[in-house]
This record gives C-alpha cells, sequence and structure tokens, in this order.
C-alpha cells in the first residue's frame, strides 16, 4: 500500500500537524503519523524510515522547530521525497526552523514549506500532487478542488465588489 509518513519532532507539533493530516483524510489518502527527532531518537528516526519504505512510503512529511533537523535527518536515509514543515518554537519564532529546513547542503533535498499552519497544509497538498504524478484518480480531484476553489473566489469577490463605471 503507498501512504505518506508524517514524522513530528515532538508530541506539541500535533496542533499544527493535525491541519496536514485533515488534507491527507479529505482525498482518503493513507497516511501514518509519529513522534521521533533528529536529535532525542535518531535510531528511532533511522530505523522508522526504513520500516515505513518497506511498508509502501512514497513521501516523508517532516515537522520540526527550533534546530529543525528532522527532515534532513529523514532525507539522509531515503530517496524518497522529504518535505519539511518548519514550526514556530523558541526565541526566533520559527526562523531559525525555516533556515535549518530549507539550507540542506547539495545532494540531499528537502522541500522547505511555510513556517506553521500554512507550511503543513501546503506539505499535505505536495505530498498528493507527487502522489498524483502516477494516480489519475486522485490528479483529478485535485483539479475539481482547486476549479472549486477559483469558483468559490469568485463567488466571495461578488459580495463585495465595487468596481467603477465609465
Amino acid at each position: 500500500m503507498r501512504f505518506v509518513s508524517v514524522i513530528m519532532g515532538s508530541k506539541s507539533d500535533y496542533e499544527i500537524m493535525r491541519h496536514c493530516l485533515q488534507v491527507l483524510e479529505s482525498f482518503a489518502v493513507p497516511y501514518e503519523v509519529i513522534i521521533s527527532s533528529a536529535h532525542r531518537s535518531p535510531n528511532r528516526t533511522k530505523d522508522y524510515v526504513k520500516e515505513a519504505e518497506s511498508k509502501g512510503a512514497v513521501v516523508f512529511i517532516c515537522a520540526a522547530g527550533m534546530a529543525a533537523h528532522l527532515a534532513g535527518a529523514v532525507c539522509a536515509q531515503t530517496l524518497k521525497p522529504v518535505i519539511g514543515i518548519p514550526l514556530i518554537g523558541g526565541a526566533l519564532d520559527g526562523l531559525d526552523a525555516l533556515l535549518s529546513t530549507a539550507q540542506m547542503p547539495s545532494a540531499i533535498p528537502v522541500a522547505c514549506m511555510a513556517i506553521g499552519k500554512a507550511g503543513a497544509i501546503n506539505a499535505a497538498y505536495l505530498a498528493l500532487q507527487i502522489l498524483a504524478t502516477s494516480d489519475e484518480d486522485l490528479a483529478k480531484k485535485l483539479l475539481e478542488e482547486r476549479v472549486k476553489k477559483a469558483q468559490q473566489l469568485e463567488q466571495d469577490s461578488k459580495t463585495i465588489e465595487v468596481r467603477l463605471s465609465n
């Protein structure tokens, strides 16, 4: 079975990451969730990546704050796509996590999302787009959702539009 693996650095990350999981659920995409840390449990992280790959993980989504080395540590263990979500935490309000996630050495790529909730949601959508490269039904669902969101935006605009007439 193909699925998305979601790894959080700590239990406190769940409050933001639940938004990521809701998106995956809305498209009926299977996922696993675990808590593991690049620093506190490096062996657990390494072992889990290999286990998840053997079970069918296609994409890894990793969320961490502060030093945020989780996505890089996972990427070092797999050739599957890794999506990093920097989270707010510590004195720098997530900027440290953003830089740690984005500034990976060459040949160890991590896709870096925005800090926090928007990043969690976009990570799910990027994972869905990756899966959709080999799943036409999922690609169709993603396209339908984009069309619906565009239509909703136009309807919302009509409720407040003010246009100058010539």
